[in-house]
């Protein structure tokens, strides 16, 4: 008998494809779990779900709303963002981005499909860096 450890990224996280989630990024510790993936967990009230690839007109619009991505906060791993960075977004921030107009492009492979609950998977496509 085969005893394999169930991990979060198992069959429970999905992308907005229903596929079996991908990482956001690998050269960044990403996602609420700074894991790599937008994975959501009944701890994450910020609904971290949505892979973003980061543009300096995000950034910009996230600061105006006081909430600052460009500066590192160590304490919480968190590297601080440039341009061309992919980073697991809050689903309200994005959809927030969306409707002003500057909502960076997604990778719908890698966004957690919990992000459904606040933003239409068609807004996402129209953002979508990963679909041909």
């Amino acid at each position: 008998m085969t005893t394999e450890k169930k991990t979060v990224n198992d069959s429970m996280q999905k992308n907005v494809l229903g596929e079996a989630l991908t990482p956001c990024c690998k050269s960044n510790n990403t996602g609420f779990m700074r894991n790599g993936y937008c994975e959501v967990n009944t701890h994450d009230h910020g609904n971290h779900s949505v892979c973003a690839v980061i543009t300096d007109e995000f950034l910009q619009f996230s600061l105006n709303k006081g909430n600052d991505l460009i500066t590192p906060k160590p304490e919480w791993q968190f590297p601080g963002l440039k341009a061309g960075d992919q980073w697991c977004l809050c689903a309200a921030r994005w959809q927030e981005a969306f409707e002003a107009g500057v909502a960076p492009l997604v990778r719908l492979r890698a966004t957690q499909q919990a992000c459904l609950t606040v933003v239409k998977l068609g807004d996402l496509k129209q953002k979508a860096a990963d679909l041909n």
